[in-house]
C-alpha cells in the first residue's frame, strides 16, 4: 500500500473521558541508545521546516536479533531519528511508522514533528526508525532496474504476455532470495513488532507511545496484541482490516482507487474552465483511458530539461497508472492540479505534463528497499494463493468494473506466488489484558485502506475511532483538518478520549485548482509518496 507522508496543524480541543499513561513511572534500565549527528540529506529535510529551527535533530543505530527467537544469535542493524522535545518537562517517546510496509521511518519523524504544535514538540521526542531492510536499516534491492521504464502493459492481451509478466515476477522473487535468503525468514511484521520492543526498551520507556499510519496501524495492532502492557498512547490512522490481510485487501484497494479516481475525474470535469479536459466525469475518464491506450501502443518520450536533451522519460500504461494511483491518496491542490494538468496538456498535443507527473508522482526506487520489503512482509505475513488460476479469476472479475488498478496491482503483488520465505500465520488482532484504550482515524474515502478497515480495528481493539465524513484523503491526521488534529494531539498531551465509540468530523473542502504557473510545479517534501 503506498503511503503518503503525514502533516498537521494543531488546534485546542477539550476531550472528555479517560486519561490513559503516557508511560509507565519504574522501567526496568536497559543500554542506552548513543545518540549522534544525522546524514545531510536528513539535516537538510529538516531545514525545510520552519518549525524545526533550533530544534535538535539526531541519528542512530541498534542492534537486534535477525530471529527473536535466537536472541544471542546473527544481529542486524536498525537505523532511528530523533527530535528531541522542546520543553522543560518530557510527556514521552512518540515512536512513528508511515506504513507501506516498507515505509522508511528515519525521515518521517521529521514531518511528524515539523507540523506538530509547539505544545506537542515540547512535549514529545519524536522518534523514526527504519524497519529491517529499509534505508539505514540495510535498504534491501533484489532487481535494481525493477521499475525501469517503459515497464510491460499490466493488462494482459494473451497467454503470451500473461507468460512474460509470470516469469518477470518469479524472477524478481528468486533474486530476493539468492540475496536475502536468511533476513527472508524474518521479514513478517511480528519482527517488526518485536524490533519496536527492543527500542521501547532501549529508551527506557516503560510504555510505548506510538503513531502509525496506514501498514503502520497493522504494525501498531500486533505491537498491542503481542505486548499489551507496553502500550501507552497510541494512534492508529487509516486502518488496515487485519481479517483481510493481505491478498483480499489488495482486492478491496482495486475497487476504492477506480472509486476514487472517478471522485478525481469528477473534480478536473467540475474545473473543466481551467482544465478543458471534459466537461463531464464520462468525458474525462474515457479520455484518460484513450490516453491509456494510445501509450500502450506509443509510449512517450519526453526531454524535460531542454539543457540535457538526451535524457528522456519515458511513459507508458504502467507508468501512467502508477502517476494518477496518487490522486487516490491525496486530494491535495498540488496533486490534483499536476494530474489534470497532464491530461490538459495531452489533449491539447503535448506530453510534457504526463512525463511531469511520472516524475514526480509515480516514479519507483528499488533502491530504498521499499518494494523488496513489502513483498517480504506481505508474503510472509500470510499464505497468499498458491495457484495463479485463482490470482487470474479474482483480477478478471474484479477488473471488468473496476479497470483502473487492479492488473497493475495484481502484478505488483505477483512475487508472492513464488516468494522463497515460508508463510506464517496473521496474528490475531484484538484487545488483550492491560491494552489501554486507543485512538483510531479513518476517512469515509480512503483508497488504500478503505473505511471498514477503521470500524473493524475498533471493534477489535476497542478504543475511540473518529471518521472524517467525505474524506479522500489517505492519512488524515496532520493533514490541515484542525478537529482531526486537536484529537490527536489532545489524546497524547493529555491521554482523554471522548466517552462514545465513534466521533463523525466534517472534511476538508475540495481542493481548488492552483495557480496556471503553480500546476507542474515539484510536488512538495510533504507530498512525496512513499511505497505502496
Amino acid at each position: 500500500m503506498k503511503k503518503l507522508i503525514g502533516a498537521s496543524t494543531a488546534a485546542g480541543l477539550v476531550l472528555a473521558g479517560l486519561v490513559l499513561p503516557a508511560q509507565a513511572s519504574a522501567a526496568p534500565q536497559h543500554r542506552p541508545i548513543r545518540w549522534g549527528s544525522c546524514g545531510k540529506d536528513l539535516v537538510d529535510y529538516a531545514a525545510l521546516y520552519e518549525t524545526l529551527k533550533g530544534a535538535t535533530l539526531q541519528c542512530a543505530k541498534i542492534k537486534v536479533p535477525l530471529d527473536h527467537d535466537r536472541p544471542r544469535g546473527e544481529k542486524i542493524t536498525l537505523a532511528l531519528s530523533r527530535i528531541k522535545h522542546t520543553g522543560a518537562k518530557k510527556t514521552g517517546t512518540l515512536v512513528v511508522n508511515p506504513g507501506g510496509p516498507g515505509g522508511t521511518g528515519t525521515d518521517y519523524a521529521v514531518p511528524v514533528a515539523g507540523r506538530a504544535s509547539a505544545k506537542l514538540r515540547a512535549a514529545y521526542d519524536i522518534v523514526g526508525f527504519d524497519p529491517r531492510g529499509t534505508g539505514g536499516s540495510g535498504a534491501m534491492s533484489c532487481v535494481a532496474d525493477r521499475f525501469e521504464p517503459v515497464r510491460p502493459d499490466p493488462r494482459p492481451a494473451n497467454r503470451r504476455d500473461t507468460a512474460r509478466l509470470l516469469k518477470e515476477a518469479k524472477a524478481y522473487a528468486k533474486a530476493c532470495g539468492r540475496k536475502y535468503g536468511r533476513l527472508l525468514k524474518n521479514m513478517r511484521t511480528t519482527d517488526s513488532a518485536r524490533d519496536m520492543e527492543i527500542i521501547r526498551q532501549r529508551l527506557n520507556d516503560g510504555r510505548l507511545d506510538f503513531y502509525g499510519a496506514s501498514y503502520g496501524t497493522y504494525l501498531g495492532g500486533v505491537y498491542a496484541t503481542l505486548f499489551p502492557r507496553k502500550v501507552g498512547r497510541m494512534v492508529l490512522d487509516s486502518n488496515v482490516a487485519p481479517s483481510r490481510v493481505w491478498y483480499d485487501a489488495n482486492l478491496e484497494q482495486d475497487k476504492a482507487f477506480d472509486r476514487s479516481l472517478n471522485i478525481f475525474f469528477g473534480w478536473v470535469a467540475k474545473h473543466n474552465d481551467v482544465y478543458k479536459v471534459g466537461a463531464t466525469r464520462k468525458e474525462v475518464r474515457a479520455f484518460y483511458y484513450k490516453t491509456r491506450a494510445e501509450l500502450a501502443a506509443k509510449p512517450v518520450s519526453v526531454a524535460l530539461d531542454p539543457a540535457k536533451p538526451a535524457e528522456l522519460t519515458k511513459v507508458g500504461p504502467s507508468e501512467l497508472e502508477d502517476s494518477f494511483l496518487v490522486a487516490g491518496y491525496r486530494a491535495s491542490g498540488s496533486i490534483w492540479g499536476l494530474l489534470a494538468t497532464a491530461l490538459a496538456e495531452r489533449k491539447a498535443g503535448s506530453d510534457t505534463g504526463i512525463a511531469d507527473a511520472y516524475v514526480n508522482l509515480g516514479a519507483a526506487d528499488e533502491a530504498s528497499g521499499g518494494y523488496a520489503v513489502y513483498n517480504a512482509v506481505q508474503c510472509t505475513d500470510v499464505q497468499w494463493p498458491r495457484r495463479w488460476k485463482t490470482w487470474q479469476r479474482d483480477a478478471e472479475r474484479t477488473s471488468a468494473k473496476y479497470p483502473f488498478i487492479t492488473w497493475n496491482n495484481t502484478w505488483y503483488n505477483a512475487p508472492c506466488l513464488y516468494w522463497p520465505a515460508k508463510a506464517g500465520k496473521p496474528v490475531d488482532v484484538r484487545k488483550r489484558s492491560g491494552l489501554p484504550k486507543v485512538l483510531l482515524f479513518q476517512a469515509t474515502h480512503d483508497a488504500p485502506t478503505p473505511l471498514a478497515g477503521g470500524l473493524e480495528l475498533r471493534k477489535r481493539l476497542g478504543g475511540h475511532l473518529v471518521i472524517e465524513d467525505g474524506g479522500l484523503t489517505h492519512g488524515v491526521v496532520q493533514r490541515g483538518n484542525a478537529r482531526i488534529d486537536a484529537y490527536f494531539e489532545n489524546y497524547l498531551l493529555t491521554g482523554r478520549l471522548p466517552a462514545r465509540k465513534i466521533t463523525h468530523v466534517d472534511a476538508l473542502p475540495e481542493p481548488t485548482p492552483p495557480a496556471a504557473d503553480a500546476r507542474t510545479r515539484t510536488t512538495p517534501a510533504d507530498e512525496v509518496v512513499l511505497g505502496r
